[in-house]
């Protein structure tokens, strides 16, 4: 995290020079100098540790506004490093990343800014960034295009299906897949259960919005009985869905297994369920699920097309937020690599928190109109 001194440090600085600036200018008008001192409105007067205190209670549009008052405003308004501290601040409170919004900076918290930082524009990368603004650029269609969208519903369709699987569906406390079953107030299940594949993986009909059907295959790693008593020594198990290298005790899958591919040709995109406590396993848990991710996305196996959404799921949320953030996940699963849409969606298997926000994604992405 960035130190709050370091950037009053910057914005000092920046103050000094609009002044020295400005009282060079006044000398060679009129031959007299100024003070260092602001006049005018009482929010210039104020000292830059109370001036950078206000604008850390503002969000990203009035700061903007703010630096639309006057040219000394905007000058302080688009500090670098103002804005690479609210990047590293907030960052681990948003619940949802995708492929175009993750940040695309140098995201450490060092004192100051290198040359290759310096070139950054981190005002427009929080702005590109931010939650709060991405909801507000949103896509609008032009009238023909809802026109042309209504005749589309009219068309039937077939129902979407998606493959799911990851370690956070079995390593977690609550079964993520037991608590959406037992939810239908979130998403009513739509139809029976399809037959299941060797005792790993069934199919099961939800609906969004008590009008959308689309299926769910939850592909798990091993039998129910094998799954849990990993889950309480903490061992992590071979994944039956794949294929690996003979006489290797690695973890890296080379392959989908055979039994699983029609269902992975199918399937119009896939939801990834990450294990997003802060006491998971070693690092090299991150290089298993970003290896079974890439063999999942084959584009040998499917349309690189086909979108990916990540639940990053706890058991229960905590008041502290003891979770590893959306951003992190991202990157651990080195998801910017991928040509495929993907998405991080913060879920939380006892409540269900943000699930529906994933499937919005998710369906919006697989040709779905909602």
């Amino acid at each position: 995290m960035l130190s709050r001194s370091i950037v009053v440090q910057s914005l000092r600085s920046i103050r000094d020079r609009f002044f020295d600036t400005r009282q060079q200018r006044n000398e060679k008008s009129d031959g007299q100098g100024s003070s260092n001192e602001v006049t005018g409105p009482c929010l210039d007067n104020l000292t830059v540790d109370m001036q950078f205190l206000i604008m850390t209670f503002l969000s990203p549009q009035d700061l903007c506004r703010l630096g639309g008052t006057s040219t000394y405003w905007q000058s302080m308004v688009r500090d670098p490093v103002l804005w690479k501290y609210f990047l590293l601040r907030d960052m681990p409170l948003w619940q949802s990343v995708d492929h175009l919004s993750v940040p695309q900076v140098k995201l450490t918290g060092s004192a100051l800014l290198d040359d290759s930082e310096m070139q950054l524009d981190y005002m427009a990368e929080y702005l590109r960034v931010c939650p709060a603004c991405r909801n507000q650029w949103q896509y609008q269609p032009r009238a023909f295009e809802s026109v042309t969208s209504f005749f589309q519903s009219l068309v039937p369709v077939s129902e979407p299906q998606f493959a799911m699987f990851g370690p956070g569906l079995e390593q977690l406390e609550i079964s993520l897949m037991n608590t959406i079953m037992n939810s239908p107030h979130v998403l009513p299940i739509a139809g029976p259960p399809h037959r299941q594949i060797d005792g790993i993986g069934s199919g099961i009909s939800f609906k969004y919005k008590d009008q959308h059907r689309f299926n769910i295959a939850t592909l798990y790693s091993t039998n129910r009985t094998e799954r849990e008593r990993a889950r309480l020594e903490h061992v992590n198990l071979r994944s039956k869905i794949f294929v690996y290298e003979e006489d290797s005790e690695s973890n890296i899958p080379l392959s989908v297994n055979p039994m699983f591919n029609q269902v992975c040709q199918a399937v119009n995109g896939f939801i990834f369920v990450a294990n997003a406590e802060t006491e998971r396993g070693t690092d090299r848990g991150w290089e298993e699920e970003c290896a079974q991710i890439r063999v999942m996305l084959d584009p040998a196996v499917g349309a690189v097309s086909r979108p990916i959404l990540v639940l990053s799921c706890v058991s229960r949320e905590t008041t502290d937020r003891n979770r590893i953030h959306c951003v992190t996940i991202a990157h651990q699963l080195q998801l910017s690599s991928l040509p495929n849409p993907w998405m991080v969606q913060d879920t939380t298997a006892e409540t269900l928190t943000g699930l529906l926000d994933g499937i919005d994604w998710l369906l919006r992405h697989s040709g779905v109109k909602l």
